[in-house]
């Protein structure tokens, strides 16, 4: 596995947030990837104090829905980020939930439209481009960023469905695929996302549920209700669920599984109580 990363919870409370980043990177982590979810924290504001935090480890937002986020606003946000801290943010976008989109008043009429769009104005604008994009959703006109980054951020996306893979594999420099997928579910992603043109550079990123117990039972306690959710959203059984649950000593046999799969970065979202542990356990297993 080339880069192994950290998820920083939604659901813990902000102010944790810097002293959890620089808990990551003493502890050896590549990235720390952060959520933004409709309702809890804005990811270019927490990309910020992870950022200030620490002083090596790379930041990934995963992801900013592309209908909230204007692509010429988004760019001057990530520029500022990109020239303070070059080569230490990664911009995740994605098609947003459609019931959350509808709450704000965010819908539009083609998704993919809107992401392939966005993402090709995003990358002109940081890269100090002067762009015209009269398209489907997105429309700009000579726009261009006084001071563009000297390093320009990748720009992933969080997608699921086969047109919205190709999509990514087509215009975007790397794919999330959410929690849940194992090894047979990630090559046929990653499938698709060749299909739509990838070049070999492109990042392929697994986001992965990690919870080091001994005990199945204790862990069911802690773990059962967010893989129950997240099993239904994919239409598998919960004895499905590809996961990092359970003994640590079964974790390296399944992240050589996923990097087989073709994955370069998988990414760690620990569950329950002590998530420094958590890491700090599944490196140590892993000879990290």
């Amino acid at each position: 596995m080339s880069r192994i990363g950290v998820m920083f919870d939604r659901d813990r409370a902000p102010e944790e947030l810097p002293a959890f980043a620089v808990a990551m990177e003493e502890a050896g982590v590549d990235d720390l990837w952060l959520v933004e979810d409709l309702g809890w924290a804005g990811s270019i504001s927490a990309a910020a104090l992870a950022l200030a935090a620490t002083s090596r480890i790379r930041v990934g937002i995963g992801i900013a829905p592309a209908p909230l986020r204007n692509p010429a606003l988004f760019a001057m946000e990530l520029a500022m980020l990109a020239r303070v801290h070059p080569g230490r943010i990664v911009a995740g976008l994605g098609h947003g939930v459609a019931g959350w989109m509808r709450q704000v008043g965010a819908e539009h009429k083609s998704k993919l439209a809107l992401l392939e769009e966005s993402i090709v104005a995003i990358r002109g604008l940081l890269s100090g481009e002067t762009v015209t994009l009269h398209g489907r959703e997105v429309y700009i006109d000579g726009v261009e960023l006084v001071h563009p980054p000297a390093v320009v951020p990748p720009i992933v996306t969080g997608v699921v469905k086969p047109l919205s893979l190709a999509l990514s594999g087509r215009v975007a420099d790397g794919t999330i695929i959410a929690e849940g997928n194992g090894p047979a579910q990630l090559s046929e992603s990653l499938a698709h996302v060749r299909e739509g043109g990838a070049k070999p550079d492109h990042e392929a990123i697994v986001f992965v549920f990690l919870h080091v117990n001994d005990d199945s039972a204790d862990a069911e306690k802690i773990t059962g209700d967010l893989v129950r959710v997240q099993s239904e959203w994919l239409g598998v059984e919960p004895s499905e669920l590809f996961s990092l649950i359970g003994p640590a000593a079964e974790t390296p046999a399944k992240v050589e599984a996923i990097a087989d799969a073709g994955m370069s970065t998988l990414v760690l979202r620990p569950l329950g109580p002590d998530p420094v542990g958590q890491v700090r356990a599944t490196f140590a297993a892993l000879g990290r």
